[in-house]
This record gives structure tokens, sequence and C-alpha cells, in this order.
């Protein structure tokens, strides 16, 4: 796994082998099993997620309903607005498939950064590459219908579909799960 993480690493940054040695003297491997959750809605939490293997999810609960808004997979990474904010989560963090998971916390990263300045600069690299892809998807979402939504779906993520729970897929494209396999198939009679 260390290997991967490096691989990832070296698209923005090179590193010395004393700073590799420093990642991974932190200790920041996580083995998650499938359902468990990472963050509750009203807990507060300095940890961060980089996902090296898996999927994890982020929903909100209204009126007794998840309302998932985010899949993270492999070389996705997600640092929670209350890990920010340092108020307490809005919504949850969990595993949908076992999971291994880099996980630091805000201290760490501040050590880490002000050692070795080339991580703070992967960081804001990082940061400004997320910020814009949740920008593009916030902005799609917004103005394309539910079909649109899941042949975006199709196209950018498919992996979700076979890794996902159609519920969560519905939820996650605003839609119910009966109008999901409605809209699957209008689209597949549409190809034949």
């Amino acid at each position: 796994m260390q290997d991967i993480l490096f691989d990832f690493i070296a698209k923005y940054v090179s590193l010395t082998e004393e700073e590799k040695n420093t990642i991974l003297s932190l200790d920041l491997f996580r083995s998650v099993k499938k359902g468990m959750t990472l963050l509750k809605e009203g807990q507060k939490s300095k940890e961060s997620y980089f996902v090296l293997k898996g999927c994890i999810r982020t929903y909100y609960i209204i009126d007794g309903e998840e309302k998932t808004t985010a899949f993270y997979t492999e070389m996705d990474a997600l640092t929670p607005p209350c890990v920010i904010n340092k108020t307490p989560s809005e919504y949850y963090v969990s595993c949908i498939e076992d999971s291994i998971l880099l996980v630091s916390n805000s201290d760490m990263e501040v050590e880490v950064n002000s050692k070795f300045q080339k991580f703070e600069l992967m960081c804001r690299m990082l940061s400004e590459e997320l910020l814009a892809k949740q920008q593009i998807n916030f902005d799609e979402f917004k103005t394309s219908s539910p079909e649109q939504r899941y042949l975006n779906l199709l196209q950018k993520r498919p992996d979700l579909i076979q890794r996902v729970p159609q519920h969560q897929l519905a939820s996650y494209l605003g839609i119910k799960p009966q109008s999901l396999s409605r809209l699957r198939a209008r689209i597949l009679e549409k190809k034949s």
C-alpha cells in the first residue's frame, strides 16, 4: 500500500527517503470494515481520510431518510468541514466496502507541514484540485436532469454502478430507487 501512496504523491512532489520514512512513521494506514461509521452527525473530529482501497460515502439523515452527497474511492481525499471549522459534524461518513485508508489528523498535518515545506505545497495543490472538482460536480448536478446525472455517472465513475447499493446511488442522484430503476430501463430501451 505504501507504494501506491508514494506513486500518488510523486505526481505532485518528489520525496526523499527521509520524508518517506517520516510518513511511514506516522502510522497512518488503517483497515476499516464495510459498514463502519467513521464520523457521525454531531461528533467532533480532527481526522482526514485518503482512500487507498475501497469506498466511503458521506450522507445526511433528513427526516429519517439518508441523503448521500458523495462517494470517495481510490485516490480520493476527504477532509470533513467539521475538521476545518472545529465544529460538530453535520453529516455521516461510513465505509460501503472493506477499505484501506490513510487517516491523518490536523495536529499531525501542522507538525509535518512545518518540518517539510513540500507537504504543505502538495496539500495546497490537492486542495485546489479538490475544490475545482467539487465545483464542477456541483454545477453539473444543479444544471442537469436525473437522466443526465446518471449518464454522467456512467461516463465518469462507472465503477460506482457495481460497487454502490442502488438505494444509495439513487439518493446520490437526487431520485428515489424506483425512479432509478425506470431510468435504467429507459436508457437500455433507447440503446436497443
